[in-house]
């Protein structure tokens, strides 16, 4: 077998000019389109990445404003629900208060009133004995009880400053000598007589009848009284009586 080596010689002239033509034709033009679709792709591709970036980013931000929003959520209902305890411990605090101070004022009232009324009762009470003790007294209005009178009202002018009688002795205005009922004239005379020595003087002396003494002989004058009588007995027990309870 023999080779044609001119004949391989004109195929490889014809294979390298199909290689030149083609590289001239097809395979630079494939190429620039292959590195132009390459780079269309990278560049896409890079946008994407950019894309994704920015979408990572507004992401992180939508979480963190999330978060944020819910932190100032918790932190507001903290600070409500601390405001509210707050306020319902002021107003409980402030309920007790008014609620003491209601109960503190109405069981100042309440002693008050019962003072008051037994105050009152007292009083009555008071009143009523001294009544009936007035009822009981008119009953025993005799000549022996005026008697003994009439002694105490001798001890209490002897109990009075030399002075003080000197001056009643002295003085012009009239000195009344005042009995429960009017007494005849001899005991007039001798309830008079009694009470001149008793001062040691004759003043002027006038003779006036107070039932309300339901017994006694008391002497009053312009600016003095000496009571000497149930009455002003019953009063000074009263008095006691009121002031005791």
């Amino acid at each position: 077998m023999t080779l044609d080596w001119w004949g391989l010689g004109l195929q490889a002239i014809n294979v390298l000019i199909l290689v030149w033509l083609l590289s001239r034709v097809f395979w630079r033009p494939v190429a620039g389109a292959i590195t132009r679709r390459q780079e269309a792709a990278q560049a896409m591709l890079d946008e994407g990445k950019t894309a994704q970036a920015k979408a990572d980013a507004a992401l992180a931000e939508v979480v963190e404003a999330r978060a944020g929003i819910a932190a100032e959520r918790e932190a507001i209902l903290a600070e409500a629900k601390a405001t509210a305890d707050t306020t319902a411990k002021a107003a409980l605090s402030e309920a007790r208060t008014k609620a003491k101070s209601l109960v503190a004022a109405a069981q100042v009232t309440i002693n008050r009133d019962t003072d008051a009324a037994r105050q009152e009762t007292a009083a009555q009470a008071s009143a009523l004995s001294v009544e009936i003790a007035t009822k009981l007294l008119e009953r025993f209005k005799t000549p022996a009880i005026e008697a003994t009178f009439l002694d105490l009202l001798v001890k209490a002018i002897a109990g009075m400053s030399s002075s003080d009688r000197k001056a009643l002795v002295a003085s012009d205005a009239d000195i009344e000598i005042v009995t429960a009922t009017d007494p005849e004239d001899a005991e007039r005379t001798m309830i008079e007589k009694t009470v001149i020595d008793a001062l040691g003087g004759a003043p002027k002396l006038r003779f006036v009848t107070d039932p309300d003494l339901i017994a006694g002989v008391e002497l009053r004058g312009a600016h003095f009284v000496l009571h000497n009588s149930w009455r002003a007995d019953l009063e000074k027990l009263l008095k006691e009586m009121k002031d005791a309870a």
